[in-house]
């Protein structure tokens, strides 16, 4: 594609987001930023990566674990009072999923990025969900867990996800009318709605 295009995926915990993004990243010869934009936005603001590990597609209801002094961090414009909360580290990775979008294709994976980059004229948002089986089977055998607790931590995860979400873009997560696509991964699995995906996306933005 001569253009630069975007392609945007929320995910339940275990549907296979994360690796459908991956493989279509190696498919179409599109950068994929997933955790890495964590150490993008860590390097772009001098602050350790473990606050944006922390914060990380985390709602932002109240404050993050209380404040935090910066002395000298940032200007008053991006922290007024020296003080770090969660809207400011959104706003930090905010900044760097533009600043990558204007200079590349992209596959972004959570973070809002949909709304994040809700101006760009070349974007894909797509949501992928998975049959609770497949995700909890999934997620027992990477996490080495039983399935109970496989199940609790995909509970939780989406509850914070959605959060995150519905709090940062006003929109609701998972809803079909906030993407463009919804895919079921169980359906066709991995390796297929990596190619059904890569043949939308073409027809959408041509090859």
């Amino acid at each position: 594609m001569k253009q630069k295009i975007v392609i945007n995926i929320g995910r339940q915990f275990g549907s296979g987001g994360r690796i459908i993004g991956e493989k279509l990243s190696t498919l179409m010869n599109i950068p994929f930023f997933d955790k890495e934009l964590i150490l993008i936005a860590s390097q772009e603001s001098g602050l350790g990566k473990e606050f944006f590990e922390n914060f990380d597609e985390k709602s932002s209801h109240s404050i993050f674990g209380g404040l935090f002094g910066l002395r000298g961090a940032f200007s008053d414009e991006i922290a007024p009072n020296n003080y770090l909360n969660n809207e400011t580290l959104f706003k930090i990775q905010s900044d760097v999923i533009r600043d990558l979008a204007e200079k590349q294709s992209c596959i972004f994976v959570g973070r809002c990025a949909d709304y994040v980059l809700k101006d760009h004229p070349h974007c894909l948002n797509l949501f992928v969900s998975a049959d609770i089986d497949d995700r909890i089977k999934r997620i027992a055998e990477k996490e080495n867990l039983p399935e109970n607790k496989a199940k609790e931590l995909i509970e939780k995860t989406d509850k914070k996800r959605a959060s995150y979400y519905n709090y940062y873009s006003n929109k609701v997560w998972g809803a079909a009318s906030s993407y463009h696509l919804c895919i079921n991964s169980s359906f066709l699995g991995i390796d297929e709605s990596v190619t059904f995906i890569k043949e939308f996306a073409e027809k959408r933005f041509g090859k």
